[in-house]
């Protein structure tokens, strides 16, 4: 065991332990998740130290060997390394300063084996004077956290933008499997397989360009306003320099926030960005239960589509399928609309020069991108492109539906065809027989105006 002193006193710590003593407190202290910091933020971290080490060098204020000890330690980190180290509650008061500390103590103690010397002799390189050098965690924290959302932000595009592409191939493959539209749950008018399909496609597609624009929301950092956004302790060249040296280390288009107290007092563009989320977590919620319903069954249901049969439905019930792949990313849904909750509560939470809530927001934003990314590509593998038609199911629920005697209100008025649609439902007569039967029309007249193909288009039916 080795000894390390902090102000509060002096504690043991295993002395093969890279963290150290503000580490180990804070495990003590913050136990409620069982889930650790999110190791894109912890990458994001170790970036921005080897950002600053090479910056202070840059304006004279750390020495060079120290300066290339930090960086091996933070490239070693960055290839894999460590990774055990980075043991801490993804929950933690202290506006993410637990997170901070264990990466510059774990920095710090690798550098100093790189320079021969001993675990916690930070006589030799300092968590704080010399990994943190120029910095505080109000300015580091919110910095990775928009590096790392703008990271997985690119993952989750091409995701939504593939999801996108799997609907128009379905809309194409469709395109003429007449079937009867649906409000309410209750008969409408006829529809195509395909113009449903579109639809899921142009909602994606909606999708896929807020989050292509949204990037541009993440991109302004605070890095260089150290601990209220003034800039105190950090030299002027650093401020402006860091930020450079981040953006060509990591090929993320990062910029130097115009008002840097502002940006380490508002968190306002995580929520917006949040919202975002929470409209791709909405369409793929009710695209799921669409699909649910379409495929519903199979014999006592809608039955109109089949989806890809992923796994037995039932431990009781012979031959059950059930259609988990839409289920779970209707769980998805809720979680990113509570995880939007959390983080609105977190955001408006902020006080004065800083917000404190910082660690929930950033557990809950990446969550968000994570499990989007991973649900979209599930949705799509293993759901979307392997839907198929049941046409014969379609066409036997549309000619037996009252989804056509609304093409005929042009013609009769509301108040005739609703007698005849009451004919229908109460005898065995079908929708031509009972237009038939009052020598309105003659079958020619009825077949064109009664055509689900031309009830499928704008225009009177009949007419075209």
């Amino acid at each position: 065991m080795r000894e390390e002193k902090d102000l509060i006193g002096t504690k043991e710590i295993d002395e093969d332990a890279y963290y150290g003593i503000n580490t180990a407190r804070a495990q003590e202290n913050f136990n409620l998740t069982n889930r650790n910091v999110n190791e894109h933020l912890i990458e994001a971290i170790v970036e921005i130290k080897k950002a600053a080490a090479a910056v202070n060098y840059e304006v004279d204020r750390l020495e060079e060997d120290k300066k290339e000890a930090i960086i091996q330690a933070c490239d070693e980190i960055l290839a894999g390394a460590l990774g055990d180290e980075f043991q801490l509650d993804a929950l933690q008061g202290g506006a993410g300063t637990s997170t901070n500390m264990m990466v510059n103590e774990v920095v710090a103690n690798r550098a100093i084996e790189i320079l021969g010397g001993s675990k916690g002799d930070y006589e030799v390189v300092h968590p704080n004077q010399d990994v943190n050098l120029g910095q505080s965690t109000n300015d580091v924290y919110p910095t990775a956290l928009k590096l790392a959302s703008l990271r997985l932000l690119i993952p989750l595009t091409e995701e939504v933008a593939e999801l996108q592409e799997a609907f128009q191939d379905k809309e194409r493959e469709f395109a003429n499997i007449l079937k009867l539209g649906r409000t309410q749950l209750q008969d409408a008018v006829p529809i195509t397989l395909g113009q449903e399909f579109s639809a899921y496609a142009e909602a994606i597609s909606r999708d896929r360009w807020r989050l292509y624009k949204v990037s541009e929301r993440l991109k302004k950092v605070n890095l260089g306003g150290t601990a209220v956004g003034t800039g105190l302790n950090a030299e002027p060249k650093f401020i402006f320099k860091v930020v450079q040296e981040l953006r060509r280390n990591t090929n993320v288009s990062l910029a130097h926030a115009e008002n840097m107290i502002d940006n380490t007092q508002n968190l306002d563009v995580f929520v917006e960005v949040s919202g975002l989320l929470k409209s791709l977590g909405v369409n793929l919620n009710k695209i799921a239960n669409d699909l649910r319903l379409l495929s519903s069954g199979p014999k006592g249901g809608i039955g109109e589509i089949k989806l890809p049969q992923v796994q037995p439905g039932s431990s009781i019930m012979p031959g059950k399928i059930n259609p988990v792949i839409p289920e779970a990313v209707n769980q998805l849904s809720f979680l990113v609309t509570s995880n939007d909750q959390a983080i609105t509560l977190a955001a408006q939470s902020g006080q004065l020069e800083l917000n404190a809530m910082l660690p929930l927001l950033a557990d809950k934003f990446l969550e968000s991108l994570e499990t989007l990314t991973n649900g979209v590509e599930m949705f799509r593998e293993k759901c979307i492109v392997g839907i198929e038609a049941n046409e014969e199911r379609c066409q036997e629920l549309l000619d037996d539906s009252l989804g056509l005697l609304t093409a005929l209100n042009p013609y009769l008025g509301y108040k005739l065809t609703t007698e005849i649609a009451k004919e229908v439902l109460n005898t065995d007569k079908t929708v031509k027989e009972a237009v038939l039967d009052r020598d309105i029309f003659n079958e020619q007249e009825l077949e064109k105006i009664l055509s689900p193909q031309e009830m499928t288009q704008p225009g009177i039916a009949g007419e075209k």
